[in-house]
């Protein structure tokens, strides 16, 4: 795995850390270098901060977050939260730090999701997928030869069709790294999502105590199919006594790699 070159794209800064950041984790610890990209700058995630005050708040818990994973680089685009929209420009930015990263395996939400900003951000990444190794679009960055392997992240909605588990990742040696990279974001996890969430009450004041309520709270159930298979890449006792995982579907737009050649691929 050394000298993988992974990209994650979310729409907001945590979105990748909350998808991705155990199997991230898991990732560089195996030698990968990996880039997270937040599409929106954030701006508006908060029942109190907006604006340019919010977005720098933003921004510092995205590179403390990305610090806490050993994430290489960490950028964060100078979009509007709640306004990204599948336009040509951001169309050009993806397909540019794409390219500019070198990428292997890039990774994204899914384009049906409850947020308009998620799936635009889908939307964007897959029509990226593609024109990455097209040498007349964007042609100030050189085109990649080899199309990268292009990975949905979970999620739980059902229309067109659920998410299909080709591949997880066991994330509970992990785990604490990843609540590390959430803990960061508490403009997010500590404020703004339990004020909507309704529970912001039963936020502790300590920090201690907060963190270890944080990986009570969102430790989340894992799905009979992503359970099957982690019993299908991993055994099945491991797979019934795992605790937390990630998984991943895999996007047809980009290189078709096989489900064996995903387990090799991500990190054990």
């Amino acid at each position: 795995m050394t000298g993988l070159r992974a990209i994650a794209f979310g729409a907001h800064p945590d979105d990748c850390e909350y998808k991705f950041g155990g199997a991230a984790a898991k990732f560089v610890r195996a030698g990968a270098a990996v880039k997270f990209v937040s599409m929106a700058n954030g701006d508006a995630g908060h029942q109190e901060m907006d604006g340019g005050a919010l977005a720098k708040v933003r921004y510092a818990e995205a590179q403390t977050a990305g610090k806490r994973l050993g994430i290489a680089e960490y950028e964060v685009m100078d979009n509007h939260d709640g306004e990204l929209l599948a336009t040509l420009e951001l169309r050009r930015q993806t397909i540019r730090a794409i390219r500019e990263w070198n990428a292997d395996l890039v990774l994204a939400p899914r384009p049906n999701d409850y947020h308009p900003d998620h799936r635009y951000a889908g939307i964007v990444v897959q029509d990226a997928a593609f024109l990455v190794t097209v040498p007349k679009i964007v042609p100030d960055v050189a085109p990649l030869r080899r199309n990268p392997i292009f990975l949905y992240f979970e999620d739980s909605f059902q229309d067109p069709a659920p998410f299909r588990p080709d591949v997880a990742v066991d994330i509970d040696d992990v785990w604490e790294m990843k609540v590390g990279g959430l803990d960061a974001h508490a403009s997010q996890f500590y404020d703004w999502l339990p004020w909507l969430e309704g529970n912001a009450d039963q936020v502790p004041s300590d920090a201690a105590a907060r963190r270890q309520w944080l990986s009570r709270t969102r430790a989340g159930k894992i799905s009979p199919a992503v359970r099957d298979a982690l019993e299908r890449r991993y055994g099945a006792e491991r797979g019934r006594k795992t605790e937390h995982a990630e998984a991943f579907q895999l996007c047809e737009f980009g290189r078709r790699a096989s489900v064996e050649e995903l387990r090799e691929l991500l990190p054990g």
